[in-house]
């Protein structure tokens, strides 16, 4: 579930209107749903809040969320540069 295409149109708010009612700046928000900025814990909270636990909207399910966004990003960026391609798996002795 994301901000943008699920929870403000559900809701039918404006980024501006979510950024009341959650107590931030609504330029800070903004960020959040174009992926210019991260989901910190304290939004996270501030969300888990707002939409209510109840309803799965959990703080940890936005921040894994947010984290399996980064390393999808980062994924993109090492296979386009290829600067994972000098690391070499670790072979383990067995014993």
């Amino acid at each position: 579930m994301t901000l943008r295409d699920d929870i403000l149109p559900a809701l039918s708010l404006q980024v501006s209107e979510a950024a009341a009612q959650l107590g931030v700046d609504r330029t800070t928000l903004s960020k959040v749903p174009d992926g210019r900025a991260a989901i910190c814990p304290a939004t996270a909270l501030r969300i888990e809040r707002w939409l209510g636990r109840d309803h799965g909207e959990a703080a940890e399910v936005w921040l894994a969320q947010h984290a399996a966004y980064d390393l999808w990003q980062a994924r993109l960026a090492a296979k386009a540069s290829k600067s994972l391609s000098g690391i070499r798996a670790l072979k383990q002795q067995v014993t």
